[in-house]
């Protein structure tokens, strides 16, 4: 069944020529306009939903910017439309909660991969494939933290599909498991805990596209835990500002 209505895509609105190669992903809509203020001759090219679409240009280069909403279920389908219409290189920008140690509020973390503690994935591939960053993204993303001068980290984070079950696992009836992984995933040296990224690395593959994330640490439980500082922060700017340069490293390059 071709799920268009009218030449657009069902869920977004989007038709060919909507978008730019490159592609921005925040969850919240709101963030869309933050994100397009950074791109030359912007202009809003569809809004249903969940997804806000922006497109403009960067360094001469049509680029743009599309909301997902929140987890993996809404972002897939954002990828999926996206790349039906022709775009190939996405970057998710977000926020995540903290679970290194090492790992503060107004930090950056960009991750390599992800675990699959989520559903959407599942939909996908077999639970044996690993969510992976794609390299190119994921290097340029570095190189642009590097050059803005972010405090950055990389390495794995934890995708789930229930906010509440982090966060109060305890009243959940099935706190055991959620308990018990969240103490394997901090053992095994897992950054951060966030909402997208398995699914979208995942969808990704299939998609034979191209995924990277890079996100700003609102705070860390565990360092809340252990009564080390704890600063909270909610400006995303940094996260941004490090994807919009890593896509004009992808540009020049």
């Amino acid at each position: 069944m071709n799920y268009t209505q009218n030449g657009e895509q069902y869920h977004t609105g989007l038709n060919f020529g909507d978008v730019g190669k490159y592609v921005i992903l925040p969850g919240d809509p709101k963030r869309c306009v933050k994100i397009a203020q950074f791109f030359d001759n912007a202009q809003l090219v569809a809004d249903n939903r969940e997804y806000v679409t922006h497109t403009g240009y960067l360094d001469g280069v049509k680029v743009s910017v599309t909301s997902t909403g929140i987890g993996g279920p809404s972002a897939s389908i954002a990828l999926q439309e996206l790349t039906n219409v022709g775009a190939e290189k996405f970057i998710r920008v977000g926020t995540c909660g903290g679970m290194d140690l090492e790992v503060k509020g107004g930090d950056i973390v960009i991750a390599t991969g992800a675990i699959r503690m989520e559903g959407t994935s599942k939909e996908y591939a077999p639970i044996e494939f690993p969510a992976v960053a794609d390299l190119d993204i994921t290097n340029a993303l570095v190189k642009s933290a590097k050059k803005l001068g972010y405090n950055y980290h990389t390495g794995i984070v934890q995708c789930k599909d229930s906010f509440y079950g982090q966060h109060n696992p305890d009243i959940m009836p099935v706190s055991y498991e959620l308990q018990n992984k969240w103490e394997a995933w901090k053992r095994l040296g897992c950054l951060a805990s966030e909402m997208e990224s398995a699914a979208l690395f995942v969808a990704g593959s299939f998609l034979k596209v191209k995924v990277g994330s890079v996100f700003l640490v609102v705070a860390n439980q565990e360092r809340e835990k252990q009564g080390f500082e704890n600063p909270v922060v909610h400006d995303t700017e940094k996260a941004i500002k490090t994807a919009i340069e890593a896509i004009k490293i992808l540009i020049k390059e």
